[in-house]
């Protein structure tokens, strides 16, 4: 007997027990009644638990979302044709609006028989403070109005999941309806749709009647020319009213008759995929952004007012991928950050108990009682 324990005859309490087996265990165990647990021991377990569910939420959020990788290379294949999508208000009547293209091949493209105009009202697309207010709900978020449903953030290139961007792309798209009148007076004109252009450098403008090209028919007053517009969408390719565009959502307005507005615009050709390309279960749409400076004046009688987009092809194409690590490489990963966070843990538990342990000394004036409880290391008789 030692200190009030009975150790039992003929056992060893650390010795390895089960067999030959249990000697070459890596993790041996101590008996329940070696084991002290502490409070400080219990604080740290609740801190590492904690840090423990944090690391882990945050990894499972960055393999959930995935990985992008943005690639430039030149784009293969001949193109011939591409879309451009326009739903743009000018507050002048539709009758005396001209809506052509002209291009590098020569080509000159009536677009006004290829696209919708439908008459309508300058305040239905402005507040009072001249801001476009068509669009957007009660908290100021955006609303397409072709059936895609409002998030709560801006859609936009670059600014939500590439899955995301791919699975909308899917859908089938929509112009939203004009607003009726309502008995107001006709005084703007809303010209949208989408039209098939050559793929090369092109300048596609709206001009007033009577101005701009040699035709016959009444020459429209000067005093009526009012070229403010509002651009709720341009974009070149498939019609995807999801992603937000540079001249989305554009306000300009004209302080004279004779005004010159233009947009100088550079296209990149851009392909979004959920996976590498090629790969087994992989999803892409093609489409492009574009770059856009603007230059807008006041003009003499001898220039051409209107509003001029001027576009050019750039020929680069931009490869965006979204991937994301197989669940075995993820479970490699979580299993990796808990047991570091395990191991730093336990050398903090380690640390702070070492540190108590050596200020506990030092305010006991660095004695220790004897084993038997006597003082100064001397033994009673």
């Amino acid at each position: 007997m030692m200190n009030g324990y009975d150790e039992p005859k003929g056992e060893d309490p650390f010795a390895a027990k089960g067999g030959i087996v249990s000697a070459f265990d890596a993790f041996p165990k101590s008996k329940p009644q070696y084991v002290q647990r502490t409070a400080g021991g219990g604080k740290w377990t609740v801190a590492m638990t904690i840090v423990s569910v944090i690391l882990f939420w945050s990894e499972l959020g960055r393999w959930w979302r995935g990985t992008e990788s943005h690639t430039f290379a030149v784009e293969k294949g001949v193109s011939h044709a591409m879309n451009i999508n326009l739903d743009i208000v000018v507050k002048m009547k539709c009758k005396d609006l001209h809506v052509n293209v002209q291009d590098a091949a020569g080509d000159r493209i009536l677009a006004a028989e290829r696209l919708s105009r439908d008459p309508t009202n300058w305040v239905q697309w402005v507040d009072a403070k001249g801001m476009h207010k068509l669009g957007r709900d009660q908290h100021g978020r955006l609303v397409t109005g072709e059936g895609f449903a409002a998030s709560a953030h801006e859609e936009g290139f670059g600014e939500e999941h590439i899955h995301d961007i791919v699975a909308l792309g899917r859908r089938k798209a929509r112009w939203g309806k004009t607003p009726r009148l309502w008995g107001r007076e006709e005084d703007s004109c809303r010209i949208y749709g989408s039209l098939e252009l050559n793929k090369v450098q092109g300048d596609f403008h709206i001009t007033a009647r009577g101005h701009g090209y040699m035709e016959f028919g009444e020459h429209l007053d000067h005093n009526t020319f009012n070229f403010s517009h509002i651009v709720s969408e341009l974009s070149f390719g498939p019609f995807l009213p999801s992603l937000v565009n540079p001249l989305d959502r554009t306000v300009n307005t004209a302080p004279a008759h004779f005004h010159k507005f233009q947009y100088f615009m550079s296209v990149v050709p851009t392909s979004y995929s959920v996976g590498h390309p090629g790969e087994r279960g992989s999803s892409s749409i093609f489409t492009n952004q574009y770059a856009v400076t603007e230059q807008s004046q006041e003009v003499n009688d001898r220039v051409i007012p209107g509003i001029f987009f001027k576009y050019d092809i750039e020929p680069i194409l931009l490869n965006i991928v979204e991937s994301r690590d197989s669940f075995f490489v993820f479970l490699i990963k979580i299993i990796n950050v808990l047991s570091g966070a395990l191991v730093a843990g336990h050398w903090g538990f380690r640390l702070s108990d070492w540190i108590t342990e050596v200020m506990g000394k030092r305010r006991r004036g660095g004695h220790s009682d004897g084993m038997l409880g006597s003082k100064g290391g001397h033994y009673a008789d």
